[in-house]
């Protein structure tokens, strides 16, 4: 199994290389990374990779259509999807195009070689966690409404990736007023204390951010 050919996309460089650092670390064999879904797509193309690992929100194309694409195209590649949304529309678009993996980025790690075992069996491979969150993924409304104005102006920034340094700076405030209100957000919308929770919120939920 550890021979098989994969390749990966992610517009966010830190999450790619994470994910590629985690895959080589296991000795799976990585032949290419994009980071974008075109450059996901020609990868397929040229590569003709065993299994493709994509993020669902990217430039050009998204992880979907870079699967709809190869589907039309009878490209052998087996799309896994590897994502911050549980939005229950993209879960079945997933099927639709008959991807055979979806998994969320906050678990990917504990189930990516499962996932890829599976697959590689031709076994699709949908992660327990998506059926638990689609279940209990509500938005909160009273909760995102009892932010203030400064709080959902840090959520917005948070979406984008900035440091709380960079946060700081484009609002002419302390880092420490950064950390603060950090902090109430976490505590107005019942987030756990862990590290990334609130940036991993803020991607899910960033159609209420825009």
């Amino acid at each position: 199994m550890k021979n098989l050919t994969i390749i990966t996309a992610d517009d966010h460089p830190l999450l790619l290389k994470g994910l590629n650092d985690f895959l080589i670390e296991k000795n799976f064999n990585i032949i290419g990374s994009g980071n974008n879904g075109q450059e996901a797509y020609d990868l397929i193309v040229e590569k003709k990779p065993a299994i493709a690992i994509l993020d669902i929100q990217m430039p050009s194309m998204s992880g979907i259509e870079v699967a709809e694409k190869c589907k039309a195209n009878n490209l052998d590649t087996k799309v896994v999807l590897i994502t911050f949304h549980k939005e229950e529309i993209l879960f079945q678009k997933a099927k639709e195009f008959n991807i055979f993996g979806y998994i969320l980025k906050e678990f990917a790690i504990e189930e990516i070689e499962t996932c890829i075992e599976s697959v590689s069996k031709g076994i699709p491979y949908f992660s327990k966690k998506i059926k638990q969150s689609l279940k209990g993924n509500a938005f909160n409304d009273s909760s995102f409404e009892s932010l203030t104005p400064s709080e959902k102006k840090i959520l917005k920034l948070i979406v984008k990736d900035k440091t709380n340094k960079e946060i700081a700076s484009i609002l002419f405030i302390s880092y420490r007023t950064v950390e603060k209100h950090r902090s109430n957000i976490i505590n107005k919308l019942k987030l756990e204390q862990k590290t990334n929770s609130l940036l991993i919120w803020a991607k899910e939920h960033q159609g209420y951010l825009l």
